[in-house]
């Protein structure tokens, strides 16, 4: 029966970390100043109550692994550093020029490309210029991605000296034919090294990243994988599976053939494996893909029910506005969303002109404000409701009559006013909310634009 499942349900879909997604804004009716106003919008009814999110994003990687598919620039030059931390810099005061006061930042996180390549000293050059122009929360969540064979002590003494207490490493697989397939070979001892640092340096929440469906990759690997990771028990780990999309222009995932993947039925047995082995162990499963111990700041807010969904994954600080900063960040008011350019030339000359990189982006309709609350209730809490006519949309009726036949194989629970995902159904959580995704159903893609759901 699962097996069937698994072939029934099989299908490209989001990962919806926004709604609408990206391939379905409105990018001919988005302007510039309807995005500013949204941000300012937001900004006004939250930054007391809320405070902001901030997202910068650091291209720049000595070497391609070929699982991803972030934007990244592959260099050894690290003249590049300078210039174009400056850039942000001058992006981030720009923003703030849209506001009448300081922006309080809640939550801030460096992510790439490798943040690590950066060195510790123009690091902090960055973060002094954006807190330059910011207050920092009390119980601010400061956080960034660290490659384990190039986060530094200095890395870590300098990040714990500006409040940092969250660092996520990618491990991604143990075995060495699978880290050479993906071009990311690096020796356990070197993520012991980096989280054991972590923790010596004040950090609370160390978190390691771990993907199934690897090429070449088996049922084993992830065992011996997650045996591993149990010797170092990282507060969080997301566990998520490889998104193959090797048609995205240099995201460099055609360096293994499709016959070197695992099959749907084998990625489904490496997933069950794995959070079996990693419940077994401690941890509690928090929404879609992520694993935390009940001390980590993630499981208080699942508990809390304050868990979030964004650009950026779950996190455990929501806010309403949060901006990136550096080329294709994705910026988000609730009301709109914007994407900056993704060619680090042209984001450094829009810049320097003064004007916002923003090349894309949408302006959310009330239609989509009520949608995109539903699936945010359902990625994060696995349940929503529709007991309140702002929770209701017209084509309400017709998203559960097409999850019938979910229902009828067990995966979600329906009653007159309230959706709840089983958990059955905790693996099929981005095909139930597709069902909700009204721009998706009413203009079903003639092409594979996502990753496949299992």
């Amino acid at each position: 029966m699962e097996q069937n499942l698994i072939s029934k349900y099989n299908v490209a879909g989001p990962r919806y970390t926004s709604y609408p997604t990206v391939p379905y804004w409105d990018e001919a009716r988005f302007t510039g100043d309807e995005w500013k106003s949204s941000l300012q919008r937001s900004f006004k009814e939250s930054n007391h109550s809320e405070g902001i999110s901030i997202y910068i994003h650091l291209p720049f990687c000595e070497s391609l692994c070929t699982f991803c598919g972030c934007n990244k620039r592959i260099t050894k030059n690290h003249s590049v550093e300078v210039p174009y931390l400056n850039s942000v810099l001058k992006e981030w005061e720009i923003y703030c020029r849209l506001f009448e006061e300081k922006p309080v930042i809640k939550e801030l996180h460096l992510g790439g490309g490798t943040p690590t390549f950066f060195s510790a000293e123009n690091l902090k050059l960055l973060l002094n210029g954006i807190f330059k122009n910011a207050i920092k929360a009390e119980n601010a969540e400061l956080s960034f991605e660290g490659h384990p064979n190039n986060t530094s002590l200095e890395h870590l003494r300098l990040f714990s000296s500006f409040g940092f207490t969250r660092v996520s490493y990618g491990v991604q697989d143990y075995n060495e034919k699978v880290q050479k397939a993906i071009h990311r070979v690096q020796p356990f001892e070197n993520v012991k090294n980096v989280t054991e640092g972590a923790r010596e340096n004040g950090f609370t929440s160390v978190g390691h990243d771990i993907i199934f469906g690897l090429p070449f990759q088996t049922k084993e690997h992830i065992m011996h994988t997650i045996e591993r990771t149990k010797e170092l028990m990282p507060d969080r780990i997301a566990f998520y599976s490889y998104a193959h999309v090797p048609w995205i222009k240099g995201n460099g995932q055609r360096g293994f053939k499709e016959g070197d993947l695992p099959t749907a039925d084998e990625k489904h047995v490496q997933y069950e494996t794995g959070k079996k082995m990693l419940l077994e162990a401690g941890y509690v499963e928090i929404g879609m893909d992520h694993f935390a111990l009940k001390t980590d700041s993630l499981y208080e807010a699942l508990e809390d029910r304050t868990l979030h969904r964004n650009f950026m994954g779950y996190t455990a600080s929501k806010t309403q506005a949060m901006i990136g900063l550096g080329v294709s960040a994705i910026s988000d008011s609730w009301y709109g969303f914007a994407q900056n350019v993704k060619n680090v030339e042209e984001y450094q000359n829009l810049i320097q002109n003064e004007i916002l990189p923003v090349y894309r982006g949408h302006i959310l309709n009330e239609e989509d404000l009520v949608i995109r609350k539903h699936i945010l209730n359902l990625m994060c809490s696995l349940k929503t409701s529709w007991y309140t006519g702002n929770q209701f949309f017209k084509n309400l009726p017709d998203v559960l009559i097409s999850l019938k036949e979910m229902q009828n194989d067990g995966l979600v629970e329906i009653n007159t006013n309230f959706l709840k995902i089983t958990e059955k159904g905790r693996p099929f959580v981005r095909n139930i909310c597709m069902a909700f995704d009204m721009r998706l159903q009413r203009n079903k893609p003639e092409t594979q634009l996502f990753s496949m759901t299992i």
